[in-house]
């Protein structure tokens, strides 16, 4: 099926490099401090029930903004085709209409039931971890909403071949937030990243929205009129899917708090760090590339080709990353973390970001493969793909966790999120599931054996930090040198994406 739209006239766009290199420093910037947020956390409330708390509590936030960022990819194609036909005014009310729908109604719930919720995402853990935890909830679950508008206002911009103004909310968003726990947690406590998370969101969503309003985006008739209940549908529709495959993390995280007091603080260090590859490469080439594909249009080989070309340069990348976190990652956090992540709990933990790289491969071609589904008006299958993700998970977890303990969790995950992916390919069409899959694994494979290769050898020789720092220099020549096919045809299709 090939998807095809009038083409508009719209204003000369960026580079899909450009776009592409803002939206990304835009991730590592978010990223960076949430990270920063995670070490001064780390080192000022060490490692206990309360940060369990509270990281449960973040793990619904990460949830919803990870949902959110889902939406983008969502949203874009239903605005490019807005955009083409002068509905985007009318497009973006129904959207907005919709999020207002969803996000009210669930941070008055979370308010009232704090307790309860509290309570039910700590488990077993002491007394103080459900209280701080759901502190923590009556301001991150708002936060959480602000990012999804923010969502929605950079899709806009987006369906208008703009990007660098999102871009810039969003970091803005995350230092400023990160500003106010630096400044206030010392007098209130762990409750003060919850705040700093709100003022975060709203930044987040108030610069794009200001930047559509001063562009005159939207301004005129609002064609086709407000249509709410049709857009929250469609919303939860797009929904299922990537809160599913969230969901399978806040089923870890549970997992994990039946494995002893620390370990739902480990894991979520060590999916933090896992998700920042996958946001800093597939999830920004995803965003920047929903618009021009709606318009140019997509059938299942040239799907397939957009998957492996985004696939390359991510997990080219990622695999540099991973080779130099295998080798010094338990020193990195216990430099970072602090004395309570030192010795075997640092050691532990590093550990931990190397057994995600399954996971991330699994969630770099998700990151690839779901918008698709949105520019091919393929969304259908959406809601049975999570339910029986889900299903499957629960048990498999259970499962995994009794034989391997954190470890097994995170196989799990890497196992439920290959399934989806499948899924998810098997619903564009077979073709496309044969070549991807295929396709995947060969590129996979050759990323992981060079890693091996280039950072195995050096640590045999000097170990720590030297075997580290040589290790990327040899991934990096042996990749100058080689030029692997895959990877040169990558790069030049980003180069001309927006062409």
């Amino acid at each position: 099926m090939t998807v095809e739209i009038e083409q508009p006239s719209l204003p000369l766009r960026q580079s899909a490099l450009r776009s592409g290199v803002a939206t990304g420093v835009s991730t590592l910037t978010v990223s960076g401090a949430a990270a920063l947020a995670g070490a001064y956390l780390a080192h000022e409330f060490g490692r206990n029930a309360r940060t369990d708390g509270f990281l449960a509590a973040y793990g619904v936030y990460l949830v919803i903004v990870l949902a959110a960022q889902a939406f983008r990819l969502v949203i874009v194609p239903d605005l490019t085709r807005a955009a083409a036909h002068a509905r985007l005014p009318a497009e973006f009310a129904s959207y907005a209409s919709a999020l207002l729908a969803l996000g009210i109604p669930c941070s008055v719930l979370a308010a009232l039931f704090a307790d309860e919720l509290g309570d039910l995402l700590t488990g077993n853990l002491p007394a103080s971890a459900a209280s701080i935890a759901a502190s923590a909830l009556v301001w991150i679950v708002p936060a959480a909403f602000l990012q999804t508008l923010a969502a929605l206002c950079a899709s806009a911009l987006a369906a208008r071949d703009s990007y660098v103004v999102a871009a810039a909310g969003y970091a803005l968003g995350a230092l400023a937030g990160l500003l106010v726990f630096f400044v206030l947690a010392n007098d209130h406590g762990l409750v003060s990243l919850a705040w700093g998370l709100a003022l975060n969101g709203t930044i987040s969503a108030v610069v794009p929205l200001v930047a559509l309003i001063y562009a005159g985006h939207l301004r005129g008739t609002r064609r086709g009129g407000v249509a709410i209940w049709p857009r929250v549908k469609k919303l939860m529709q797009a929904a299922a899917v990537p809160l599913a495959l969230q969901g399978l993390y806040v089923i870890a995280l549970r997992g994990a708090s039946g494995l002893g007091e620390g370990n739902q603080t480990s894991l979520t260090f060590a999916f933090l760090f896992a998700s920042t590859l996958v946001a800093a490469t597939a999830s920004s080439l995803s965003l920047i590339s929903s618009a021009p594909l709606t318009r140019r249009g997509l059938d299942a080989d040239s799907a397939s080709a957009h998957v492996l070309h985004a696939s390359w340069l991510s997990l080219t990348l990622i695999g540099a990353a991973a080779g130099v976190f295998a080798l010094v990652g338990g020193r990195v956090v216990s430099f970072v973390l602090g004395d309570a992540y030192s010795g075997d709990v640092g050691h532990d933990l590093g550990q931990l970001v190397v057994y995600l790289s399954p996971w991330v491969v699994g969630a770099v071609a998700f990151s690839v493969i779901f918008p698709l589904l949105f520019v091919l008006e393929k969304p259908r299958v959406l809601v049975p793909v999570a339910v029986l993700a889900i299903a499957v998970h629960i048990p498999l977890s259970l499962l995994l966790r009794a034989a391997f303990g954190l470890r097994g969790l995170v196989l799990a995950l890497a196992i439920t999120t290959f399934l989806l992916i499948l899924a998810l390919m098997a619903a564009v069409s077979w073709r496309m599931l044969v070549l991807t899959s295929v396709g995947l694994v060969r590129t996979a494979l050759l990323i992981t054996a060079l890693a091996v290769v280039s950072f195995g050898l050096p640590n045999l020789l000097l170990g720590g930090f030297g075997a580290a720092l040589v290790g990327l220099v040899l991934y990096v020549g042996i990749l100058a040198l080689a030029r692997p096919r895959g990877l040169v045809e990558a790069w030049r299709y980003v180069r001309v994406l927006h062409n």
